[in-house]
């Protein structure tokens, strides 16, 4: 079948040694902070530099990878019922997280007894944080996915233009048959060289996790936290608990362990945890996804459009945050106006930015937009938002290898017997537990 080769495109020399090395920076990097906080505060470009290389390679990964999966499926129906089962997926778990943040938040309190004045507060910080980006109503934001140019879609910084550019190029090849297939073997050969310098970008992964641990641990420190560790602890509970909970009995009902899931992609979880960015795995999550046996056409689907739709850590951050400083600045919503909250937070939670900063800046964009909580009250996270950014990558880096696998099961395409293997989760299932899955390549319709 044509189509990048998910399997051998962005691994890098020594992969089994990567995690390692990754998390001896994380700790290095958390000593150094703690030690030379002045010092570890230069480290910060290290940890800036890693993650703009990697955003620097998304677009063009996200495109080929996408692109080449529709005009490779070829049948046009079948990407269509893949894209819905995905999106009705992501907007099911990300209600899910949504509701469970509320939940929690209002059960914790943890901004009760703050009384924050926002007139009072500094918000200079906050603007830079920002980048003064105004906030956009539901129409604006249907606009802002077509882009005003082809190129014009790769210079944004956002990865819905970017995903509907692909759809239409894709569907585009799928339709030209023979005539689309020079085209689609270009797309496949671009695509192999970007997933080649995002192999070699990754050998610096490493030097990220160290620079932007330090700048963290230096730069904030953990005195710093203050009333607001009990948010901070609360979300990181509550971010567990959906994973364990909720992503775990998805992959019961899909028929893996979740342990087994997490043991499989330590290597990636650790790079996320360094650079507090779940786009800095988008290509190695592919390729192990592929190998466990999910159709490559569904992992090309699935995951570059997970992670605008599927970002269910910054869904719980983004309720359990405006909820928080509503609490600080004793402002009392009614129902109505946090079903309202909700309600615009399913919109602006897509296409939120999957690196480091990316669910604050939403946050901020969300509050602008339904007006009941004041933005300026957005300072009071400035501290710690840094912190709980590791959780949200961590769980929406989760939540997308869970929906990949769900979507392959409810499509028919994932070979439960390798995945099991894989994992680890005891012999091959019996053939009448395996109705749903794959046959293996060659041996189907749509295998070359």
């Amino acid at each position: 079948m044509a189509g990048i080769d998910l399997t051998a495109s962005s691994t890098p020399p020594k992969r089994d040694w990567l995690y390692v090395y990754v998390l001896s920076g994380i700790v290095l990097g958390a000593v150094f902070g703690y030690l030379d906080p002045h010092g570890a505060e230069a480290m910060k470009p290290l940890g800036d530099v890693f993650v703009r290389a990697i955003k620097m390679l998304i677009a063009p990964i996200v495109f080929t990878a996408v692109a080449s999966g529709i005009a490779s499926a070829g049948d046009l129906k079948k990407v269509g019922r893949v894209g819905l089962k995905a999106l009705v997926y992501f907007e099911v778990m990300t209600t899910v997280a949504l509701l469970i943040g509320l939940v929690v938040v209002h059960v914790l309190q943890p901004g009760a007894g703050i009384h924050a004045d926002p007139s009072t507060m500094d918000t200079t910080q906050l603007t830079a944080t920002t980048h003064g980006r105004e906030a956009q109503t539901f129409v604006e934001h249907l606009v802002g996915i077509v882009p005003e140019s082809f190129l014009g879609a790769f210079v944004g910084g956002e990865v819905l233009p970017v995903l509907f550019l692909a759809c239409l190029f894709g569907g585009a090849l799928a339709g030209m048959g023979e005539r689309g297939k020079p085209a689609l073997a270009a797309i496949d050969q671009i695509g192999f060289v970007f997933f080649r310098v995002l192999g070699i970008v990754m050998r610096a992964a490493p030097f990220g996790a160290f620079g932007a641990m330090a700048y963290t641990v230096g730069h904030f420190g953990i005195a710093s936290l203050g009333n607001l560790a009990k948010l901070m602890a609360g979300f990181y509970v509550t971010s567990a608990l959906f994973v364990l909970l909720g992503l775990g009995t998805v992959c019961a009902i899909v028929g893996v362990r979740l342990t087994s899931l997490l043991r499989y992609l330590k290597d990636e979880l650790l790079i996320v945890l360094g650079t507090s960015s779940s786009e800095s795995v988008l290509p190695r999550l592919m390729d192990k996804l592929t190998a466990l046996g999910c159709s490559p056409e569904v992992v090309r689907l699935v995951i570059p459009t997970g992670y605008s739709f599927n970002l269910d850590g910054t869904s719980i951050y983004l309720t359990m945050a405006a909820i928080f400083v509503a609490q600080a600045l004793d402002v009392e919503l009614t129902i109505g106006e946090e079903l309202a909250l909700l309600a615009v937070l399913l919109l602006t939670s897509k296409g939120a930015a999957a690196v480091s900063g990316g669910g604050f800046v939403t946050l901020a964009a969300t509050l602008q937009s339904t007006g009941t909580i004041p933005v300026a009250g957005l300072s009071l996270l400035l501290g710690v938002d840094r912190f709980m950014s590791e959780a949200r990558a961590l769980t929406n880096m989760v939540g997308n290898a869970v929906a990949t696998l769900a979507v392959a099961r409810w499509e028919g395409q994932l070979d439960l017997d390798t995945a099991r293997r894989m994992l680890g989760d005891g012999p091959p299932l019996p053939s009448s537990a395996t109705d749903t899955t794959t046959p293996p390549p060659g041996a189907g319709e749509g295998a070359s």
